[in-house]
C-alpha cells in the first residue's frame, strides 16, 4: 500500500497554492479581525490600528478580499471627525472547508463556512481494513455529496482529515494505525489531494480536537490534555496554548503507554497498554474499572507534563460520561493528596471530530493556528 508520490498532483497542487496565498500573514490578520467583528463589521482605520499595518496596506488587502467576495460593506459608522467610516464584514458563505473524520468503523464529514457553521453533513460506514482504494473512494464520495448539496461554483478551500494515529502530520503519511498495520507508510494526504483535486491536511483525530478546543478559549496560554476514548484511545496535547505534536509529529500516543507488564496484548503489538485494558473493561461492561485505568494513565500524564486540565471525550466516554469523569477525577485527586499538589480538574467535552477537522484548514487562513 506504499506510494512514492511526494507532491500534490494535478488540480490539488494548483488549489494548494491558492490556499497558501490566502494564508499570507497580513491577509490572515485582517480576515481574523473581520471574522471576530461579526455582522457589525470593522472599519479600515480600525483594521490598520489593530494590525499595525499602514492604511494603504489595509486598503489593498480589503480591496482584494472584496474582489474575491470574502468581504463586503456592512454600512457606515460615525467618526470623531470628517465623513462617516465605511465598515466591512466577513462574508461567511463566500468560502467553505470540508472536515472528515475517519474512524475505524465509520466516516463522518461536514462542509462548513468561514465561520465554522455546518452547511451540510454526511455519515457512512467505513472499514479501514478494506484497503486504500475503497477508503479513498468512500471519502471522495462523501466529499462530492457535500459539495453537491452546498452548490456554488467556488471549490472548498481544502479538506481536513482526522483519523487515528500514529501518523506524520507534516507529510500526511500514515504510520502503523493500531489494528491496521497495512496502512504503514501510505501517503494519505497526497493520494486524497490527487483524487479530490483539493488541498488536503491530515492529522490525528485527537490533535484536531485539541486545536479546536484551544481556539475556543483564544489559544493563549494554558496547557491541557484531551483524552479521546472511542474505538481506540489517544490524546491531544496543548502546551502553552499550542497543539504539541512533537519533533516527529508523533506526540499523544497516550493509549499505548504500558501500565501492566506482561498484560493482555494490544493491537499495537505491545502488552498491557492503557488502551487494551480500557477497551477490555468496557467490553466486559466494567465501566468503573475502565475509568480507573484511564485515570491511572491520566495521572501519569499529569505527573510528566504538569498540565492544567484533563478533558475527556469520544463516543465511549459520552455513553457513560459521569462514570468516567468521576473515576478519572478520583485517581487524580488521590494523586494530588500524595504529592501535595493542587488537584487537576477533570471535565468532559462533546466533540464533533469532523467539525474539528475542518479547523485544520480554516485556522491557518485566519492566522489562528498551524492547522
Amino acid at each position: 500500500m506504499k506510494r512514492t508520490n511526494d507532491g500534490i498532483g494535478g488540480g490539488g497542487s494548483h488549489l494548494g497554492a491558492n490556499l497558501l496565498a490566502l494564508r499570507s500573514h497580513n491577509t490572515a490578520l485582517v480576515l481574523e479581525l473581520l471574522r471576530t467583528a461579526g455582522a457589525e463589521g470593522i472599519s479600515r482605520l480600525e483594521l490598520a490600528e489593530r494590525t499595525g499595518l499602514t492604511p494603504q496596506a489595509v486598503s489593498k488587502i480589503t480591496a482584494r478580499l472584496r474582489e474575491d467576495g470574502l468581504a463586503a460593506e456592512a454600512g457606515r459608522r460615525a467618526s470623531t471627525g470628517g465623513k462617516p467610516r465605511t465598515v466591512l464584514r466577513l462574508v461567511p458563505e463566500a468560502g467553505h472547508a470540508v472536515g472528515v473524520h475517519l474512524d475505524r468503523d465509520e466516516t463522518r464529514a461536514v462542509l462548513v463556512d468561514l465561520d465554522g457553521a455546518v452547511v451540510a453533513r454526511r455519515r457512512a460506514p467505513l472499514d479501514l481494513g478494506a484497503g486504500a482504494e475503497a477508503v479513498l473512494g468512500g471519502v471522495a464520495g462523501v466529499v462530492g455529496e457535500l459539495r453537491a448539496e452546498a452548490g456554488g461554483e467556488r471549490p472548498p478551500l481544502g479538506v481536513g482529515v482526522a483519523l487515528p494515529g500514529p501518523l506524520d502530520h507534516r507529510r500526511g503519511v500514515l504510520h502503523r494505525v493500531t489494528g491496521f498495520p497495512e496502512w504503514d507508510g501510505f501517503p494519505l494526504r497526497d493520494a486524497l489531494a490527487e483524487r479530490l483535486g483539493l488541498a488536503v491536511v491530515v492529522d490525528k483525530d485527537t490533535n484536531a480536537a485539541a486545536l479546536a478546543l484551544a481556539l475556543a478559549v483564544g489559544g493563549e496560554g494554558g496547557s491541557f490534555a484531551y483524552l479521546h476514548l472511542g474505538t481506540g484511545l489517544g490524546a491531544g496535547l496543548v502546551i502553552g496554548g499550542s497543539v504539541h505534536r512533537g519533533a516527529r509529529t508523533g506526540a499523544g500516543e497516550f493509549g499505548h503507554q504500558v501500565v501492566q507488564l506482561d498484560g493482555p496484548p494490544c493491537g499495537c503489538g505491545d502488552r498491557g497498554c492503557v488502551e487494551a485494558l480500557c477497551l477490555a473493561a468496557v467490553a466486559r461492561g466494567e465501566t468503573e474499572e475502565a475509568a480507573r485505568v484511564l485515570g491511572v494513565g491520566a495521572a501519569n500524564l499529569v505527573g510528566v507534563l504538569d498540565i492544567d486540565c484533563v478533558l475527556l471525550g469520544g463516543r465511549t466516554i459520552e455513553a457513560e460520561r459521569d462514570v468516567f469523569v468521576r473515576g478519572v477525577r478520583a485517581v487524580l485527586d488521590a494523586r494530588s493528596r500524595r504529592t501535595g499538589d493542587t488537584a487537576v480538574p477533570v471535565r468532559s467535552t462533546s466533540r464533533a471530530i469532523a467539525e474539528d477537522a475542518a479547523q485544520l484548514v480554516l485556522a491557518p487562513v485566519f492566522g489562528r493556528g498551524d492547522g
